[in-house]
């Protein structure tokens, strides 16, 4: 169901004027608050994760937190997202993986991604999402402005075309902010971040990022894709 013009409104105008620290503080309460049932988190549990889900768990830790499992992360990932939920308490993980007929049909030797990473993601990712997705009305994501120019004018509130919101709670956020209040709640770190990976996704596509990169220049490195299909890019307006 799409959320009414009036509704679209009220989370448009959380947190205008606020710290980065506190529209995403405002923006959460809200929307645990009025659209319980309608809303859920989709999380990569990678190197920024366990920021936006403290702060769900502060609020309502029931709310669905959706990660796609690929059958191509790293074994760190998912041992990281276990510990994650145990260490936040999150009460609704729910992971969507592509059947194993599609991926028989489709990748049956684990070699898409190596000639056609957009297939693959869509195998992969977009498309075990997509089954899921009419079942919600908001869907909150991680992403921040400072990750890369393809999200350089990313909005805290963000309208779809199908009437529903894509909610990017930290979206004004630095590393500096992000770096704070990883070690102010104690929150564990995941284990490539210290190998040097600032944007972790599947094995084949990520790379450890290099001096004077953006965070997410080790994914898909080498190759005109930026993303993987779930979201679109936002660029700067020139």
């Amino acid at each position: 169901m799409a959320l009414t013009g009036k509704e679209l409104e009220i989370l448009r105008q959380l947190g205008e004027g606020e710290t980065p620290q506190k529209t995403a503080s405002l923006v959460l309460s809200k929307v645990a608050a009025q659209f319980a049932g309608r809303v859920a988190l989709i999380s990569s549990f990678g190197a920024e994760s366990a920021v936006l889900l403290a702060l769900l768990a502060q609020n309502d830790p029931q709310i669905p937190v959706y990660f796609l499992d690929t059958k191509r992360h790293f074994p760190e990932t998912l041992l990281y997202r276990d510990q994650l939920v145990q260490f936040l308490g999150l009460k609704n993980l729910r992971i969507l993986s592509p059947s194993d007929e599609a991926l028989k049909d489709r990748d049956p030797q684990d070699q898409l991604a190596g000639f056609d990473p957009d297939a693959c993601c869509a195998l992969r990712k977009v498309e075990p999402l997509d089954a899921v997705l009419p079942e919600f009305d908001l869907w909150l994501t991680g992403r921040k402005r400072m990750q890369s120019l393809t999200r350089a004018a990313l909005p805290v509130i963000e309208p779809q075309k199908d009437g529903t919101v894509k909610i990017n709670p930290l979206a004004q956020w630095q590393q500096a902010d992000i770096t704070h209040f990883m070690r102010e709640k104690g929150l564990p770190q995941h284990p490539l971040v210290a190998k040097g990976y600032l944007s972790i996704g599947c094995v084949p596509c990520t790379r450890p990022v290099k001096e004077g990169e953006d965070s997410r220049a080790g994914r898909w490195a080498g190759k005109v894709k930026m993303e993987c299909g779930i979201h679109r890019p936002v660029p700067r307006q020139a």
